[in-house]
């Protein structure tokens, strides 16, 4: 092949004498090409007047391309660049260096980087958020960076990841960046926004989705009451909590909150039942929808799981080098896990939506 290309760039069959040749045959010279079926030598054209560029082969590609896409999907898989060398070394027998597998991953993120900016052209009644911390070496120290996710449940009733994106650290600035973005590349139809109780997100949700009622996590609510509650008491407490969370309807559910923190104050426990009573309302805004979807609205589990499995993978990264490297990991694994996993089963039925109204009181209206 890389001869008869050699012969149409010459214009000329080898040793013709032909009016219209362009260049002339000057020999080969040898060079190596990692295959999936290991390393072979190529025989590569050298010519005379002209120069040979071959579109078979990219000029300087030592690596068939099947090849490349194997190393990219392991390190993106969750495989260490350590453990992806020695892989290489017992497929095709030559070790791939960790700048080989940086400059390969360069070219992944273009993808990736797309990916994440996509628009978004679906609308998503439940929206899930939350914000992960990993480390990045930043002017020879070490610090937190945080990266901002949104997973939305669409009309179909289907889980998809909406962005994410770099939020330095969880405050109102961060989060009103992020939700802007989301809704300039399409996000609407928002009507619950899940989350835990970070620092400014109710102002950044009421300013950029006023519509949107905001559910905070329970789960990250009880560790919350439980942070302030001797061991000891700990089993006792967390059923009482539990039974504020069973009642059939809001007003149930705060008349059960008040009776909670009045016995809290008998056993002592006054900073729990400040607790209660300040933040108890924000967790019971689930009852405003419909009662087939309490069970997954009413915490953050979804994304909680995926932060975990984002985790597992850079965990073994350690400290990022910048925010960019970490996001795009970030966008890898969150693009893969989606594709794989999850992404493709229906999580909601969401018909029990549409069959109701909730008006901004929090009325309920069947229909």
């Amino acid at each position: 092949m890389l001869d008869a290309e050699a012969d149409q760039l010459v214009n000329a069959e080898r040793y013709a004498r032909d009016e219209q040749r362009t260049g002339y045959r000057a020999g080969h010279y040898e060079r190596g090409f990692t295959t999936t079926a290991g390393d072979i030598t190529l025989r590569v054209p050298k010519l005379k007047g002209i120069a040979f560029e071959t579109s078979i082969i990219e000029r300087y590609k030592r690596r068939e391309t099947s090849v490349e896409e194997a190393l990219i999907e392991m390190y993106l898989a969750g495989v260490s660049v350590r453990r992806v060398e020695d892989i290489t070394e017992a497929l095709w027998g030559t070790r791939v260096s960790p700048g080989t597998i940086s400059n390969l991953n360069k070219k992944a993120y273009e993808n990736i980087e797309k990916w994440r900016s996509r628009p978004i052209d679906e609308e998503y009644p439940y929206v899930y958020v939350d914000g992960i911390f990993l480390k990045r070496c930043w002017g020879e120290e070490y610090e937190n960076i945080s990266i901002l996710v949104a997973i939305g449940v669409s009309k179909d009733g289907h889980r998809e990841i909406l962005g994410a994106a770099e939020g330095l650290k969880e405050d109102f600035e961060s989060w009103k960046s992020f939700f802007v973005w989301l809704k300039e590349r399409g996000l609407s139809g928002v009507q619950l926004i899940i989350g835990d109780k970070a620092l400014g997100m109710n102002e950044a949700i009421a300013q950029v989705f006023p519509k949107a009622k905001y559910q905070r996590c329970i789960v990250h609510f009880y560790r919350n009451v439980m942070s302030v509650v001797p061991r000891q008491k700990t089993r006792e407490v967390v059923k009482m909590l539990k039974a504020i969370h069973a009642q059939e309807d809001h007003d149930a559910a705060m008349e059960k909150a008040h009776s909670v923190a009045e016995k809290l104050h008998k056993m002592k426990l006054s900073k729990a039942a400040a607790k209660i009573e300040d933040s108890v309302n924000e967790t019971l805004t689930y009852m405003n929808f419909p009662t087939e979807h309490w069970s997954r609205i009413r915490t953050n589990n979804t994304l909680e799981r995926l932060n975990r499995e984002i985790k597992r993978r850079t965990k073994v990264v350690g400290t990022f080098p910048d925010g960019e490297s970490a996001l795009m990991l970030v966008c890898a694994r969150l693009r893969y896990v989606a594709g794989h996993e999850w992404g493709t089963k229906r999580y909601l039925n969401m018909a029990h939506l549409t069959s109701m109204m909730i008006t901004e009181d929090g009325e309920i209206i069947e229909f």
